[in-house]
């Protein structure tokens, strides 16, 4: 409605100006032409004066002209007016003449001094007056008019000039209702257009609104709109191909933001456009999509973390923040992650007891504007940040810490945690299997009965922990243990007691070493234990609680009976006695096979003369 308005006033106002326009142009005309014609009516007058005067003076009757001034006035209605002029050489020649035929103003005056045609008009109020003055000129024409002849001047002097004043106001009235009449033609003219525009135009501006209200509906994803005209012809194909067009469009896509919740839960994307949001979410799901075929392939669980981190910082452009894993049954938090000193703004103690921190026993992301002191385990009451927490199973769970430099920009980070959990729960599934994997593995590189690793982990680890060692300039104390007389408790007693004296030696090396150190059943009753980074002292000090607290167990044999057994020990250095752990290995069996054949019940440190004997090798 609001353009048809628009249009109708515009047209309205085009028309009043091109009215205005006319008024104008014929009002400036008609005037022109008013003047123009009684300035030819003061030119034939003074014609027919001339050649009257003229014609007097030739018959010799100039006394009688009076008269004949007197009737040309008389005879028109225009001249209000009309007076002669003589100039200073006829007044000479003749005298004054009648009526004082002298000059009377300062026109009269000036049109005797140069012989130029003065025009001037007089407007009041109540009329409208033309003042002509037009000099006579002395000519020579031969004949009958020769001035010369009669006159004592020179040829083109002045001889005088006549004045005359025309009443044109009627002018004024005819203009005025020229234009008048011309204003209501045009004014009805005007009507006429607007009347018709309006009853062609309105049609189509209410096919127009049922066009732009259809759009509307179709931006909050409604396409069930009928578009309706009265209009035939294209409006009518149009209006036929829109509904064809929105019935489609509903089938396609009235629903599409429904089944993309199924991928994407609804309120994820705000946006008013349904199209644009399906967009949106259609992209976000290409991103996961592509993250985790790439993550499946990624060869372990930390690879996986790996990625995350990278788009937390590629993606969302996160400056300041901590992953951590947490073992869910321990409570313990692990850093993986970090990109500084300023994104770990938890107190120490959480790492040994994830239950302090509140994303992670809440189960519900954190943020620090929320409440004053939300999160009471952070190391600062004013510190700005997003806790995010997320449970990949019953064994394992992540904890994205972001810190910001305000609460805008912990406001700016909040919006993105619906999308960065899409992307941990892609990653669940391959972490999930990552972890199961490790477990596997770890299953497979360990004895069953002991719990400790075997000798296949040795194996693959072996030269990884070695070149590590390399590296770092580290040191592992390497044992190689034996039970005594052990094949005799197993024809004694028979293996259930030679199991039990196995896992408890398992318990004792569990017991005694740190977490740095590394205990592995080797094969049968033989263990090796490799002590990282460990001083002779404090070698022989582990070799000997080991030896103590296995020489002290009491083994049920049955029958009231029990049985006590004791254990030999070889010990070696890496890297003082050997360039690889392997060696290591070999010195420290050496150094074993030295305790047994000596005595047994001892503990023996590999000496490079051992190697040298031709016994021992």
């Amino acid at each position: 409605m609001r353009t048809k308005l628009k249009l109708l006033f515009i047209v309205a106002i085009m028309l009043l100006g091109l009215t205005t326009a006319t008024i104008i142009n014929i009002s400036l005309n008609f005037r022109d032409y008013s003047i123009k014609s009684a300035i030819d009516k003061s030119k034939m007058t003074a014609t027919i004066v001339k050649d009257g005067l003229t014609a007097h003076m030739v018959n010799g009757i100039m006394d009688k002209r009076e008269y004949f001034l007197n009737q040309i006035s008389a005879n028109n209605d225009a001249v209000k007016s009309l007076w002669l002029v003589r100039s200073e050489n006829v007044i000479k020649q003749y005298g004054e003449g009648l009526n004082d035929e002298t000059v009377r103003d300062a026109i009269d005056k000036k049109v005797l001094n140069t012989g130029e045609t003065v025009r001037e008009i007089i407007e009041s109020s109540n009329d409208i007056t033309l003042r002509v003055t037009i000099p006579y000129k002395a000519t020579v024409n031969g004949g009958n008019t020769n001035c010369l002849t009669c006159h004592n001047v020179k040829r083109g002097d002045t001889l005088g000039a006549i004045s005359m004043e025309f009443d044109i106001s009627d002018m004024r009235t005819s203009g005025m209702l020229t234009i008048l009449k011309i204003f209501g033609i045009n004014m009805l003219f005007l009507v006429i257009v607007l009347f018709l525009l309006n009853h062609y135009v309105t049609p189509y501006m209410r096919l127009f609104s049922n066009l732009q209200n259809g759009i509307k509906k179709a931006y909050s994803g409604d396409f069930t709109h009928k578009f309706e005209t009265t209009v035939g012809g294209d409006a009518k194909s149009i209006v036929e191909q829109m509904n064809t067009l929105f019935s489609k469009m509903q089938e396609t896509f009235g629903d599409i933001k429904y089944n993309l919740a199924t991928f994407i839960p609804q309120g994820c994307v705000s946006s008013a456009d349904p199209l644009h949001e399906a967009k949106t979410i259609i992209n976000e799901l290409s991103d996961v999509y592509k993250f985790k075929k790439t993550i499946e392939l990624d060869a372990s669980k930390d690879e996986v973390y790996t990625r995350i981190v990278d788009i937390l910082k590629l993606k969302y452009n996160l400056n300041n923040f901590s992953l951590y894993e947490v073992n869910n049954i321990t409570h313990e938090r692990k850093l993986f992650f970090s990109t500084g000193d300023n994104a770990q703004i938890c107190q120490e103690k959480i790492n040994k007891n994830a239950e302090d921190c509140r994303a992670y026993r809440t189960k519900s992301v954190t943020i620090s504007s929320e409440f004053p002191n939300l999160c009471q385990s952070c190391l600062s009451e004013k510190q700005n940040y997003v806790c995010i927490p997320f449970t990949i199973n019953n064994d394992v769970s992540l904890t994205i810490s972001i810190t910001g430099n305000s609460e805008n920009e912990i406001e700016e980070f909040t919006s993105h945690i619906t999308s960065i959990k899409h992307y941990f729960e892609a990653a669940k599934p391959v972490i999930e299997s990552q972890i199961l994997m490790e477990k596997l593995k770890d299953t497979s590189l360990r004895d069953g009965m002991t719990g400790l690793y075997n000798r296949r982990f040795l194996e693959e680890v072996i030269d990884k922990i070695m070149h590590q060692a390399s590296r770092s300039k580290e040191t592992y104390s390497v044992m190689m243990l034996d039970v005594d007389f052990f094949k005799m408790v197993n024809d004694t007693y028979g293996h259930d007691v030679g199991d039990r004296v196995i896992v408890e030696i398992g318990k004792v090396l569990k017991e005694t070493i740190r977490d740095a150190d590394l205990a592995i059943r080797y094969g049968g009753e033989e263990f090796v234990v490799m002590l990282h980074n460990a001083s002779d002292e404090g070698t022989q000090d582990v070799a000997s609680k080991i030896h103590s607290a296995f020489a002290a167990l009491s083994f049920d044999v049955g029958t009231g009976e029990t049985m006590k057994k004791t254990m030999s020990i070889g010990i070696s250095k890496f890297p003082k006695d050997g360039d690889t752990i392997w060696k290591c290995i070999k010195f420290a069996d050496t150094a074993l096979y030295v305790a047994k054949t000596t005595g047994r019940n001892k503990i023996v440190n590999y000496e490079k003369e051992m190697g040298e004997s031709e016994d021992l090798r």
